[in-house]
């Protein structure tokens, strides 16, 4: 595995954040990840390269909520633009705080030619698929971006689990990108405003440790994209349309997500259809611990790998918050990345 060394460290990021959750583009330093499809590429980069991630996510330069995003060649002739996402734990294969961030990124970087208002649209190659983020685009300046997700589809309702310290959890399991459980927050025996970030983020890692135990996924692309990325606990506010409803994502390791997080809303839209709680068109708003918010509804049913899917359509806006280089020197060992 390659080691990052004082001669090869200069890396340089654009710092973004949407809905409070923090983005780290990569633009230069990071070695070139080798593979003919992005899986590949993550894949390699998770043997050969995974000392350069835990660097830029990992303490003093992030911390255990750190996110980022490494772009890199798309192998879809389709894509502006290809990304590989990365965070505490290692790869994730969808992000929608990071494909907002990301298209206002692509307009203003250059990476999109000949940027049209009043949107221009960018197709960008996630390991899930191509997602095609819509930028608002006026009088020379980037704002809100809309994207559409890739199919969403509800594997499993009423899974039963359980959890130590918790009791039985009842659980619906989603795919948006990635999958999730979702839970209610009464089934813990709190309720989400009520309670700090550590309580959450215990009961939904908890939740999702027990179902990896007992859960067997199935993608109908690959297997890289079956696996369980976090749990979502929910307000329970699945009827009511006329008021936000509050959800927080905790993931990989225990990371908690700032934002209503892009692929969690995607997956409880999807999974608030399913319900019959939200029709094509419907627009709901979705909420996060920091109080920040997502738009997203239903825009087209499809069939895709036998289940019956839905197009979904989350709306925010991602924000530029710095920029950074990092580098390495010799005898700093602990600068590699640690995590408290």
């Amino acid at each position: 595995m390659a080691e990052p060394t004082p001669n090869t460290v200069v890396i340089k990021t654009k710092e973004m954040h949407t809905g409070g959750e923090p983005l780290r583009i990569v633009e230069s330093g990071f070695p070139v990840p080798k593979g003919d499809t992005i899986l590949d590429k993550i894949r390699y980069t998770r043997e050969h390269l995974d000392p350069y991630r835990k660097l830029l996510m990992s303490e003093p330069r992030g911390h255990r909520d750190m996110f980022g995003a490494l772009l890199v060649e798309p192998d879809d002739k389709d894509a502006d633009l290809a990304t590989m996402f990365i965070h505490n734990a290692g790869y994730s294969t969808m992000c929608g705080h990071a494909v907002i961030a990301l298209g206002r990124y692509a307009v203003d970087s250059g990476l999109v030619r000949n940027p049209s208002s009043p949107e221009t649209r960018v197709a960008i190659q996630c390991p899930c698929g191509l997602v095609e983020a819509f930028v608002e685009y006026k009088g020379g300046k980037t704002g809100n971006v809309r994207f559409n997700s890739v199919p969403a589809f509800v594997f499993a309702t009423g899974v039963s689990v359980d959890v130590p310290g918790y009791g039985c959890i009842v659980a619906d399991i989603v795919y948006g990108g990635a999958f999730f459980a979702f839970v209610p927050d009464t089934q813990y025996n709190f309720r989400l405003g009520d309670v700090a970030p550590d309580v959450i983020r215990s009961a939904a890692a908890a939740t999702t440790d027990a179902l990896k135990k007992q859960l067997k996924l199935s993608h109908p692309e690959s297997d890289d994209l079956a696996f369980l990325y976090g749990t979502i606990v929910t307000d329970g506010q699945d009827d009511r349309a006329d008021i936000p409803s509050t959800h927080v994502c905790v993931f990989a390791e225990k990371q908690f997500d700032r934002s209503p997080c892009g692929s969690g809303t995607t997956a409880r839209v999807a999974l608030l259809y399913h319900k019959g709680f939200v029709q094509l068109g419907q627009s709901r708003t979705f909420r996060s611990h920091i109080q920040s918010e997502f738009q997203a509804k239903p825009v087209q049913e499809v069939t895709w790998g036998g289940y019956k899917a839905v197009v979904i359509e989350v709306s925010g806006k991602g924000y530029y918050s710095g920029s950074s280089e990092f580098s390495l020197e010799e005898d700093d060992v602990i600068g590699r990345g640690f995590l408290l």
